[in-house]
């Protein structure tokens, strides 16, 4: 295999914090070598160059599923030749810029203004800015509309694209929903657009972007005009006669017969989650209302326990990682649970390769299943019952009883578990402070659990370590709660405090989630175009890595947001049930009508069955894959 030279010397590498993210090399990557030989003897115009960037630092990329699933995806194509590419950290992104050194890609080192396309994975809307340096770092006009027909194709998808709004005027194209199949369709056109510029009828970007608006999930921003009535909400019209009025989302139907990367790309340095993954199933069957992926990713569809340990032998086989960790939204919620844990479990034993779980519901802990992980590597429990009282838990539709809390914990402590971490939200519709309360009385309740185990099995035990944790709601779109208001930072700061004020025990320990990233999040989560100038503005004055708290600065976005006409009140305040939200046009399934009438129930402090208990309509089963989950 040839070596492709980095762009820089040894020395600027020695010069960042960490030169492993910048070089490539890993194991598993893909160089299409032969197609790399025929563009350079003939300038073949034959097949797709695709640059996947993300717009965060190296270690939080590599450990993103959605980047190996399309990466594998696209190279598995025999037209499309797939690199990928992360945002710089500070220090590297001043070296890029004193050197003049255009952003790169990891597999041969080619500046991304060089790609045919650049698709960018949005997972976070504090990232945005970072879409930005990246374009900037790759010279590469921001905006869609200074953009030429040399310039590559700039593309997104991942689950804040649902609202792009934000972000409209610097992509050429949107993808709505799962993208094994749309992303390939999609390079199809930018292929076809490709071979055109040798013929007599070159095809432009605008005819490019027409024929792309064909392609379903596929969401072109420029061909919409878009207006704001303060009272009315948002207007998005198709410019032209046959492009579509609504994006609907696309899904996968049979994740049995989709690809998946059984040989990932391995990194070379330590990432945030550094192991493999399954990916059991999508969508979820809960329903809980706070929760913008528990409807998004509907209807629900899980992998056969077959395909699931077939992927795990070759997943352990090629990568050489002693842990695999599997990937759902509720994983305890696959209907084969046991037996697929139990085959993982056996399948695995003597091979110091260990089964992570995820955060599990509390209302489907089973004994037996921590004694089975138990056997490999034992570690701290994680449960989410994200609120502090029954009411309130009802609000938001968890479907646990303070009943399931206990006789869960009960069975852990009997295990052997000492550990337990604990997360909730705090500013959730209707929350008053007996439910802030609640939160402490409940950590409280379960550390003397614990102790009171102890004496009733006359086990010797160790000191409880009980962690609290607490995130702040925000209003999301497509879900129940996104008319919602979000609670004032001072407000949110008053309910920390009295929460924190009532946890008295050395064994509890407190940790909260930061205000200002919050208070800019939601702006951003509910934002429309408006919101593009406040952006580029922000960008060019060096605000980027919002997700890093540290690089975060909530007072320089306020101060933007004003000079621009805006008011984070916007976009924090109670929306009117009939105004029009600006991400109206774009339908991921769920029915408006299911989300007012869940909002309605949360108010009356009603709860909804899950999906396996009731197929309530909400509209996802529309999508052709068969019969609502219920009914099967």
């Amino acid at each position: 295999m040839r070596e492709f030279p980095l762009p820089l010397s040894k020395a600027d590498l020695m010069k960042v914090e960490s030169p492993a993210r910048y070089v490539g090399g890993e194991f598993n990557a893909v160089i299409k070598e032969d197609m790399l030989d025929e563009l350079e003897a003939k300038g073949t115009t034959s097949y797709v160059r695709f640059a996947f960037c993300f717009p965060d630092i190296y270690e939080i990329g590599m450990s993103n599923l959605a980047l190996q699933i399309l990466y594998h995806v696209l190279n598995e194509s025999p037209f499309v030749a797939c690199e990928r590419a992360f945002s710089p950290w500070k220090d590297m992104d001043a070296i890029l810029r004193e050197k003049n050194v255009t952003l790169y890609s990891m597999e041969t080192k080619t500046p991304l203004c060089d790609f045919d396309v650049l698709g960018f994975s949005l997972g976070y809307e504090m990232c945005y800015t970072n879409v930005l340096q990246m374009l900037d770092l790759s010279k590469i006009p921001l905006l869609a509309r200074d953009r030429g027909e040399e310039d590559p194709i700039i593309c997104c998808g991942g689950p804040v694209a649902y609202n792009i709004e934000p972000m409209a005027d610097f992509f050429d194209l949107v993808m709505m929903g799962e993208g094994e199949e749309m992303i390939l369709e999609l390079c199809e056109k930018i292929r076809e657009y490709k071979h055109s510029k040798n013929t007599d009828h070159p095809m432009t970007r605008e005819e490019l972007f027409l024929a792309c608006d064909s392609i379903e999930g596929v969401y072109v921003p420029s061909l919409y005009d878009v207006s704001y009535d303060p009272e009315k909400g948002a207007t998005i019209t198709p410019k032209k006669e046959g492009v579509k009025k609504t994006i609907l989302k696309r899904i996968i139907k049979d994740l049995d017969t989709c690809l998946y990367p059984v040989k990932p790309v391995v990194s070379n340095m330590r990432v945030v989650h550094d192991r493999s993954y399954l990916e059991v199933f999508r969508g979820c069957i809960r329903g809980c209302r706070f929760c913008q992926a528990g409807f998004i990713y509907r209807p629900v569809r899980e992998k056969s326990v077959e395909v699931l340990c077939e992927q795990g032998r070759q997943l352990e086989k090629n990568t050489g990682y002693d842990e695999m960790g599997l990937l759902s939204l509720s994983t305890s919620d696959y209907t084969q649970f046991p037996k697929l844990a139990e085959t993982l479990l056996d399948t695995f034993e003597g091979h110091h390769t260990s089964l992570s779980l995820p955060s599990l519901r509390l209302d489907s802990f089973s004994l037996d299943l921590m004694e089975k992980v138990q056997s490999t590597r034992k570690s701290g429990l994680t449960f989410a019952p994200e609120a502090g009282t029954q009411r309130l838990r009802d609000v938001i539709n968890k479907n646990i009883r303070e009943e399931d809390i206990f006789s869960s914990l009960e069975l852990a402590f009997q295990g052997g578990w000492s550990t337990v971490k604990l997360y909730f939200m705090l500013g959730l519709p209707t929350e008053t402070d007996e439910d802030v309360l609640g939160i402490a009385d409940l950590a409280r309740r379960i550390e003397q659990l614990y102790y009171d185990v102890g004496r009733r099995t006359g086990q010797k035990m160790r000191k409880p370590d009980i962690t609290v944790s607490t995130s702040l709601f925000i209003p999301k779109p497509f879900t129940p709660f996104q008319w919602e208001k979000q609670d004032t930072k001072e407000e949110l700061i008053r309910k920390q405090r009295l929460l924190k004020d009532n946890i008295r025990s050395r064994n509890i320990h407190y940790a909260w989630h930061d205000f200002d990233s919050s208070v800019w999040e939601v702006v951003l989560a509910r934002g429309d175009r408006r919101l593009s100038p406040v952006l580029l503005e922000g960008y060019r004055s060096g605000l980027f890595f919002d997700a890093w708290d540290d690089q975060f600065k909530l007072e320089k976005w306020l101060e933007i947001l004003g000079k621009h006409g805006l008011r984070v009140e916007d976009f924090s305040r109670e929306y009117n049930e009939e105004e029009t939200l600006a991400w109206e046009h774009v339908d991921v399934g769920v029915k408006k009508r299911f989300l007012l009438s869940e909002r309605h129930k949360a108010h009356a402090e009603t709860t909804t069955p899950s999906c396996r208990e009731h197929c309530s309509g909400c509209g996802a089963t529309c999508f052709g894959v068969g019969e609502c989950y219920a009914a099967k």
